[in-house]
């Protein structure tokens, strides 16, 4: 049985994941594993399209598993929770048959809308997959019908599954709080830091918002998209930690180390910086917080709240 002493030295210390064929040596881990809990994989060359991202855009290439291996790898990162962005259903099943080949994909989160008509129907087909693992709407449609009571009925139907909702592009914090308070069995996950913006100028009502979540013990928020708040220009985010400490201070003492985890939002990413860039910055925070922080961040509370499953 591992001792917090043990913990601690994987947190601090230099277990090495081995390096996956081809691929640069990985950086010491920090973690005795690491999960990324928010990546995109997608191929606009295929014969419909994708409606995202936007064509002669650096992320309109076909994106695949093992293109986020390659820059995951060098940090030791090879397990990964996939977020849908397509609005067409038939990209669901995409992803699913990817991921029934790729065993680095732990789950998937889907695109549905509570609140539609055939979403009772397509929820229980998607299901019927134990890789689905919850879904994550639309953001302007889950806006405009958050507080319906076709949206409250889906959502308690996700909850009586045993899945979880993504919600992202919700300004209003407290909206996702009142649907927590309606279905407290629900597990929900706030993507992105609930959009906090620049780290150095962060406004007073997201820090009341990510407040007023954390009360709600049902919600999880995964620290993701961080690097995209770090700078205008493509690419070139700071990467300095100390940048991003006053976003890091305030969700860590709002969710303590039981309902926050690593996501990367690869590869819009990398509109930010680097995948070692963003690693590096989130890893040096949670090195201060002790190894059992490290072991839930990184890897842990995706499984409490997705309830995913080793695969075989």
């Amino acid at each position: 049985m591992k001792t917090r002493r043990d913990a601690l030295k994987l947190c601090l210390g230099t277990l090495a994941a081995t390096p996956l064929a081809g691929a640069e040596p990985t950086a010491p881990s920090v973690a005795s594993r690491i999960v990324d809990a928010h990546t995109h994989f997608y191929d606009p060359t295929r014969p419909q399209g994708v409606p995202w991202p936007a064509k002669e855009t650096p992320l309109y290439r076909p994106v695949y598993p093992k293109d986020w291996a390659a820059e995951a790898g060098k940090v030791g990162v090879r397990e990964t929770i996939v977020v849908e962005c397509s609005k067409l259903l038939e990209d669901n099943d995409w992803i699913l048959n990817l991921a029934a080949r790729e065993k680095s994909i732990l789950g998937f989160v889907g695109r549905l809308l509570p609140s539609g008509t055939e979403f009772a129907k397509d929820l229980k087909r998607l299901a019927a997959n134990p890789l689905f693992r919850g879904i994550r709407p639309d953001s302007g449609a889950m806006l405009r019908d958050i507080a319906t009571t076709e949206f409250v009925a889906g959502a308690r139907m996700l909850a009586d599954m045993d899945l979880a909702l993504d919600a992202n592009g919700i300004g209003d914090l407290t909206l996702i709080a009142t649907l927590a308070d309606k279905v407290p069995n629900l597990r929900i996950v706030l993507d992105h830091l609930g959009n906090c913006g620049d780290p150095q100028a962060l406004r007073q009502g997201w820090k009341e918002g990510i407040a007023t979540l954390a009360k709600r013990r049902n919600v999880f928020t995964k620290v993701s998209a961080l690097v995209e708040y770090g700078g205008p220009e493509y690419g070139k985010a700071q990467v300095d930690p100390a940048y991003y400490l006053p976003v890091l201070n305030h969700v860590w003492e709002a969710f303590g180390d039981d309902r926050l985890m690593f996501a990367s939002n690869w590869p819009v990413s990398e509109k930010g910086a680097s995948y070692e860039a963003l690693f590096k910055v989130v890893a040096e925070f949670f090195k201060t917080k002790g190894g059992e922080a490290c072991e839930k961040f990184f890897w842990k509370n995706s499984q409490a709240a997705y309830k995913w499953v080793d695969r075989k």
